[in-house]
C-alpha cells in the first residue's frame, strides 16, 4: 500500500498542525504510527508545544497497598497510573513500565512530575527509591536510596520548586536540586502528623494534642527555610479569633488551597457531645495571609448518605478541586470550586471508579506537563 499523503509533508509543517492540538490530543496521537510519536517526542516540538499549551489537570489514583507475600505480583498491578480527567469526564491510564523498578507505588505530583517509590531490581526489599518521572515524556531520575520505613510510614511532600520532604511524626528529610542528597532533621511535633501539604516555603500538618479519649485538633506549621541544625522548627498557628473551629470538625484533613490558601476538610459536628454524629462534610478555607476562615463548601445531604456509615472517608485534590472516597461506596465525590473561588462550589459524582478493594481510594492531582524536566 502507498504511504498516506500526510506522511508526505514537511516535518515543520507536521509540528505546526500537531501544535494546534489540546495537550490531552497529543497524547492519545502518540500512539498512532511510528511517525507521530518520532514527531510528537521530539525535543523541537516539545519545546515548542510547552510554550503555548496549558497543563492537563488530572485526578490519579494511588494503587492499594500489598502484602509482603504479595510482591511477586505487585509491579503487574501498579506498572499503571489511573487518572480521571475531570474536564472530559473520562479515566485514562499511564503506562509505568518503563520505570525498571519493582513494587511500584505512586505517592505524589508537582509540575508535571510524578512521584513513585520502588525497589531496585536485585536491591533487598529493606532499601527503596524515590523516583521522581515524567509519565509522559517517560523520563525519570533517582533519588538517593532509602529504607523501606520511610516509604511505609512517611508522608511525600513536594512543593512548586520540586523540593521534596518526606514527612513522620518522628522526623523528616528533605531533597532538593541544590543539595543533592537527603538532609534529616528531628521533630518537636506533639503528635503524628495528618494529611500536611507543603506550599511555598511552609509545611502546614494537623496534630490530635487532646486525650486519648478526646481528640483536640491544631494547626501546626514550620518553615522551610529554618530547617537548621537537623531540628525542625514547628509551632502552632492558632488565632483567639477563631474560637472553635477546630472543634467542628470530625477527623479534619488538610489539602493545599489555590494560591496562599489552605483547606480544612471534615465532618460537620452536630453537637459538642464526645460521639457527636455529623450532618454533613464541610469545607473550610484558611487566607494565610489575612488568618481569617470562611466556608468553601458543604455536602449535599443526598450525597452525604452515602459517606454517613464511614468515618474513615479519604480526601485528595487541590484547591478548586476536591475529591472523596469511602469504603464500599463504589465512586467518587468531587467538589469544585465556583468561580470567583465563592458560591459554595459544584458537586458530583465520579463513576468508573477502578477497583481497589475494600478500603478507600486515595489520590493526589497530577498536572501533566510535556516540559517536565526530572
Amino acid at each position: 500500500m502507498d504511504a498516506p499523503p500526510i506522511y508526505a509533508l514537511p516535518q515543520d509543517t507536521l509540528q505546526q498542525i500537531f501544535s494546534s492540538l489540546p495537550l490531552r490530543q497529543i497524547v492519545v496521537c502518540r500512539s498512532v504510527c511510528k511517525l507521530f510519536n518520532q514527531i510528537l517526542t521530539s525535543p523541537s516540538f516539545i519545546h515548542h508545544i510547552s510554550t503555548q499549551n496549558p497543563p492537563l489537570s488530572l485526578l490519579a489514583l494511588r494503587p492499594p497497598h500489598h502484602h509482603r507475600h504479595h510482591h511477586h505480583v505487585s509491579h503487574s498491578v501498579t506498572s499503571g497510573l489511573h487518572v480521571f480527567d475531570p474536564n472530559q469526564n473520562q479515566w485514562l491510564r499511564f503506562d509505568l513500565s518503563f520505570l525498571p523498578f519493582r513494587s511500584l507505588q505512586p505517592v505524589a505530583s508537582s509540575q508535571g512530575l510524578l512521584y513513585v517509590w520502588g525497589d531496585s531490581p536485585g536491591s533487598p526489599e529493606s532499601n527503596k527509591s524515590l523516583i521522581a518521572c515524567n509519565p509522559l515524556t517517560r523520563q525519570f531520575k533517582v533519588l538517593p536510596q532509602l529504607g523501606s520505613a520511610w516509604s511505609k510510614h512517611g508522608s511525600v511532600l513536594v512543593d512548586s520548586v520540586n523540593r521534596v520532604m518526606v514527612l513522620t511524626e518522628l522526623a523528616a528529610l528533605f531533597y532538593s536540586n541544590s543539595v543533592h542528597y537527603w538532609l534529616k532533621f528531628s521533630s518537636n511535633l506533639p503528635s503524628k502528623p495528618r494529611s500536611p501539604v507543603m506550599m511555598s516555603d511552609s509545611v502546614y500538618a494537623l496534630c490530635d494534642v487532646g486525650s486519648p479519649w478526646r481528640s483536640q485538633w491544631k494547626l501546626f506549621t514550620c518553615k522551610l527555610s529554618t530547617l537548621t541544625n537537623s531540628q525542625q522548627f514547628w509551632y502552632c498557628l492558632e488565632k483567639h479569633e477563631w474560637g472553635d473551629v477546630f472543634d467542628i470538625l470530625k477527623r479534619p484533613r488538610l489539602v493545599r488551597g489555590i494560591g496562599n490558601r489552605v483547606l480544612m476538610i471534615g465532618g460537620l459536628k452536630s453537637s459538642y457531645s464526645l460521639n457527636s454524629s455529623c450532618s454533613t462534610i464541610i469545607i473550610l478555607r484558611l487566607d494565610l495571609d489575612l488568618l481569617e476562615w470562611e466556608e468553601a463548601g458543604r455536602m449535599p445531604g443526598a450525597m452525604y448518605k452515602f459517606f454517613q456509615e464511614s468515618s474513615k472517608f479519604k480526601v485528595f485534590g487541590i484547591g478548586d478541586r476536591v475529591c472523596f472516597s469511602a469504603k464500599r461506596v463504589g465512586k467518587l465525590a468531587l467538589w469544585e470550586c465556583g468561580r470567583g473561588g465563592g458560591g459554595g462550589g459544584d458537586w458530583r459524582w465520579i463513576d468508573g471508579l477502578a477497583a481497589s478493594g475494600d478500603g478507600p481510594s486515595r489520590g493526589f492531582v497530577l498536572e501533566a506537563r510535556l516540559n517536565a524536566v526530572p
